[in-house]
């Protein structure tokens, strides 16, 4: 008996992978909202041929990261931990603090939190580019405004 459904849908491969430059200004914006969407954008999920085990990301150049939006009280009440591997080597941080020394890491934490734990992750992560103010030296790429 044959099957009924005979033709299937083609994958992608990564060859054939046409990648573009956006430009997001992250001014005024709420963090998990716009993490979620960057997150949503380097998996490719926004493409029609969007293929799970495929590196589709766009590359994606995120603005004005120093003014993001957080809402309620996370900026004192969310805490940001790493720890060195030593007895006593855990360090705390505030929202807040961490905005101020270091905007870039705020959203890309967000990001990273965000996407699949598995190898691409990384190779997704490298396509993500953040600066806290303005200016950013992609100009030769002709990043495509896109609004959020």
């Amino acid at each position: 008996m044959s099957s009924v459904f005979t033709t299937q849908t083609p994958w992608v491969k990564k060859e054939e992978v046409k990648r573009e430059w956006y430009i997001i200004d992250a001014k005024d914006k709420v963090l998990g909202r716009l993490a979620s969407k960057l997150a949503s954008m380097l998996q490719g999920k926004h493409r029609p041929d969007y293929t799970p085990h495929v590196d589709q990301a766009d590359f994606i150049v995120v603005v004005n990261a120093e003014k993001i939006k957080l809402t309620g009280k996370k900026l004192d009440q969310k805490i940001y931990w790493r720890h060195s591997g030593y007895i006593g080597g855990l360090k705390l941080e505030t929202a807040r603090k961490l905005l101020e020394r270091k905007p870039e890491q705020l959203i890309y934490l967000a990001v990273k939190r965000m996407l699949p734990r598995n190898r691409m992750r990384k190779k997704l992560l490298k396509k993500l580019k953040i600066y806290a103010g303005p200016n950013h030296p992609h100009l030769a790429q002709n990043p495509k405004p896109l609004e959020i």
